[in-house]
């Protein structure tokens, strides 16, 4: 089950990122590397501008060390454990060009929607030939326990579930500590489920980014002293579909990730909607400003989606007669 390791991967991640993000912090706030506020998001938020951003840095660098580390100390440090991290680092690079752009600029725009789709394209092609030689382009059935074989559609397949991920953990960061919390979760998932079918490295390496998240909310929680922006954000979604894929788990994600797939879900759905009928589904998206906009405290809304997160990974776990 690999239990000692997932503990202390855990916990040497949550202490990394604390002390990385205490660290960090005012040397964001000295480079005036503030958040700057979409004029079409909650009139409520506005607040929060000028709250140091890319802390990302912090939590991903801790939970990456704290991976390696106690894998090599287990001994279950191989090409697999290298290939999930250096996935994480290449999709944080990306949110951090984002970021930096956008800190430069002091304006919303960072990378264009072709530039960033570019550059995750070429990440997601790369995972998707990796695994496809290193998977044999077989996924597990959930509830079925069963392998199937996608074939050559298993390339596609992967790359469109790289990039939906990544995206999809993107639009959830948008309230304090709600990507930061769910992707605990999601991610201490992975860590039982690695364990549980024996991936060592996997469990390393997802119950440190579980850790490392746990430790950015000591400061993302409401209200956020930091922000993990697109540095982060992108990273985490990066890291939970790298760690679902080198177990051949992918088709988990729909269940523990069903967070991700409603906010992204919502997003498209308002879109496609305004464009056919020129009415909105929700009061904004993605859904979470939907809750907020309708009364709802920030707090309360965050707590709300934990608990789904929560429930969501507890069924997942269920389907392995947990």
């Amino acid at each position: 089950m690999y239990t000692t390791q997932i503990i202390a991967a855990l916990i040497c991640a949550f202490v990394l990122s604390a002390v990385f993000t205490w660290i960090e912090i005012p040397v964001l706030k000295k480079k005036q590397m503030g958040q700057n506020i979409r004029e079409e998001g909650p009139q409520s938020h506005k607040s929060k501008a000028g709250t140091p951003s890319m802390g990302g840095i912090a939590l991903i660098g801790g939970a990456c060390v704290s991976a390696a580390a106690v894998s090599l100390a287990a001994g279950v440090f191989d090409i697999r454990l290298a290939v999930m991290i250096i996935v994480t680092v290449a999709f944080g690079l990306v949110g951090f060009i984002d970021d930096f752009r956008k800190v430069i600029k002091k304006q919303n725009e960072g990378l264009t929607a072709r530039e960033k789709m570019a550059f995750q394209l070429v990440i997601s092609a790369a995972v998707a030939v990796y695994a496809y030689f290193r998977n044999e382009a077989m996924v597990y059935i959930p509830f079925a326990d069963t392998y199937a074989d996608f074939g050559i559609l298993y390339i596609p397949f992967i790359m469109f579930a790289v990039v939906a991920m990544t995206n999809a953990v993107n639009l959830t960061d948008g309230l304090d500590g709600l990507a930061a919390g769910c992707t605990a979760l999601s991610s201490l998932f992975l860590a039982l489920l690695a364990g549980m079918f024996t991936y060592g490295n996997v469990a390393c390496f997802a119950a440190a980014i579980s850790g490392g998240c746990l430790g950015f909310l000591v400061f993302n929680r409401n209200p956020a002293k930091v922000f993990m922006g697109d540095t982060g954000s992108l990273a985490l979604g990066g890291a939970l579909v790298i760690a679902a894929v080198s177990m051949r788990m992918e088709l988990f994600l729909l269940i523990a990730g069903l967070t991700y797939v409603i906010e992204a879900l919502s997003v498209i759905i308002q879109v496609v909607s305004f464009q056919t009928t020129g009415k909105r589904v929700f009061r904004m998206s993605p859904i979470h400003h939907h809750f907020e906009l309708g009364g709802m405290n920030e707090k309360r809304v965050v707590i709300m989606f934990w608990g789904f997160t929560a429930v969501c990974c507890m069924l997942g776990l269920l389907t392995l007669g947990f």
